[in-house]
């Protein structure tokens, strides 16, 4: 095989249209571009929205209340029948349930839920915990210790 030899595979290439190649064409004169106006000459194109010098509607309908989504923070839940599955006496926290697959992506803080029972003692590290998962884990033996975040942070800033 030599450098003259290499083409595209069949298909990845698309024929290009040929605008203004004659009336028989089907794409000859204005080139399927309509009579004059703004919209047929080269460069003519108007923003989004633009409603030709009318007010338009995004700024004639009334503004009310605000998007916090930027700073929203995302937990992430985990539920006691998912805890079930690790080892009795294992120490659940952002890193195991990770390694474990239970927990995936970014997210600001860990909540442990009550859907399901547990029947292993286990010792968690969570953000947060439901009152009815505490009650269940405390139940079956386990404890719960809920993280500082706020500590954490000025520990860092301060190390």
């Amino acid at each position: 095989m030599r450098l003259h030899d290499l083409r595209p595979r069949p298909g990845a290439k698309h024929r290009v249209k040929r605008l203004g190649c004659g009336e028989s064409s089907g794409h000859g004169k204005t080139s399927g571009k309509g009579h004059k106006g703004q919209k047929a000459r080269s460069g003519g194109s108007i923003r989004l929205g633009f409603e030709g010098g009318q007010m338009p509607l995004i700024r004639r309908l009334p503004k009310r209340g605000f998007n916090n989504a930027e700073f929203k923070k995302k937990i992430a839940t985990v539920n006691l029948d998912d805890l079930d599955q690790l080892d009795a006496g294992a120490t659940v926290n952002e890193a195991s349930l990770r390694a474990a697959g239970l927990a995936r992506g970014n997210f600001d803080g860990l909540k442990v839920l009550g859907r399901g029972t547990l029947t292993k003692k286990l010792s968690i590290e969570a953000d947060f915990v439901s009152a009815g998962a505490r009650e269940k884990i405390e139940s079956a033996g386990g404890s719960v210790t809920l993280r500082d975040r706020a500590a954490e942070k000025k520990a860092a800033a301060d190390a």
